[in-house]
């Protein structure tokens, strides 16, 4: 029973020398880690606001809405080319043809 007591006597001594050599740089090391993790998460954020900007930039390059032959159908978006239809493949879509807004021909007066 002495000897725990001598063991845990000197393990209280050994933490305190720790604590006290430590001490002086916790507040410094505290300074930089919480500087650092706000760093990261502003570059987080900044990043993932710039993927997603560059996301919906190629997006509206996407030209079925535009197309005469888009249906807006949600079972056949596209008469020609359905497989594509409204998706990044259909940004160079050799079929596309400009719908005409405006007159048309089975329109009489």
């Amino acid at each position: 029973m002495g000897v725990d007591l001598v063991l845990l006597n000197l393990l209280l001594v050994a933490v305190r020398w720790m604590m006290m050599l430590i001490q002086p740089m916790i507040v410094p090391l505290c300074f930089v880690v919480a500087w650092s993790l706000m760093f990261l998460v502003a570059w987080s954020l900044w990043s993932a606001v710039s993927q997603g900007l560059a996301q919906i930039r190629r997006m509206h390059q996407i030209p079925c809405a535009n197309c005469r032959f888009f249906t807006g159908n949600y079972h056949l978006k596209c008469a020609v080319r359905p497989d594509i239809a409204l998706s990044e493949t259909a940004i160079d879509c050799s079929d596309y043809a400009a719908r005409i807004y405006g007159f048309s021909s089975t329109h009489h007066s």
